[in-house]
């Protein structure tokens, strides 16, 4: 195996192992924290496929914004009361049957396509020359200007009504 590969499988394989731990743990606080593990390694392998701005922003906004509105909403439920409450005890069993058939469905069906978008109008060398922030405002702010205004106006608005149920619960 060369360098690269050996990176990539580190990576494989501890972002598949965090992402368990992250939905395993019985603590929730403990399970962000392992998250937050889990971004830091996202944005090692963005820097691995050269991906610099990409693995900023993953660690600004993921494990920066993200991960403390998790340990907000953590905090602000009473999990004392639903850790007392044991509503599913053996669903795990039908969850891993249902997940059992449905691989085995899904496995034939992945083999049999073989898709490779066409390939765009930023190619490696245009995009070193611009620089990987130009490019990514470029298309940002021409070809997904709609979408972006929409992410930004639902984020708003999710914004106001967490400040209007926080001001609601003091009163």
């Amino acid at each position: 195996m060369t360098l690269p590969q050996i990176f990539f499988a580190y990576f494989a394989v501890a972002l598949t192992g965090l992402s368990l731990l992250v939905v395993t743990r019985r603590n929730p606080v403990h399970g962000v924290m392992w998250m937050l593990i889990l971004f830091i390694h996202v944005a090692g392998l963005y820097l691995f496929l050269n991906a610099e701005f990409l693995a900023a922003i993953q660690i600004i906004v993921y494990a920066g914004a993200i991960l403390v509105l998790y340990l907000f909403v953590v905090m602000l439920l009473n999990l004392k009361k639903i850790e007392k409450e044991r509503k599913f005890q053996h669903i795990w069993i039908v969850g891993l049957l249902v997940s059992v058939a449905f691989l085995t469905l899904l496995i034939p069906l992945l083999g049999k396509f073989s898709v490779y978008p066409p390939p765009g109008e930023y190619s490696v060398e245009r995009i070193n020359s611009e620089g990987q922030i130009m490019t990514v405002g470029r298309v940002l702010y021409t070809k997904f200007l709609l979408p972006f205004e929409i992410a930004s106006l639902i984020l708003l608005v999710s914004i106001i009504g967490a400040v209007v149920l926080s001001k609601r619960k003091l009163n």
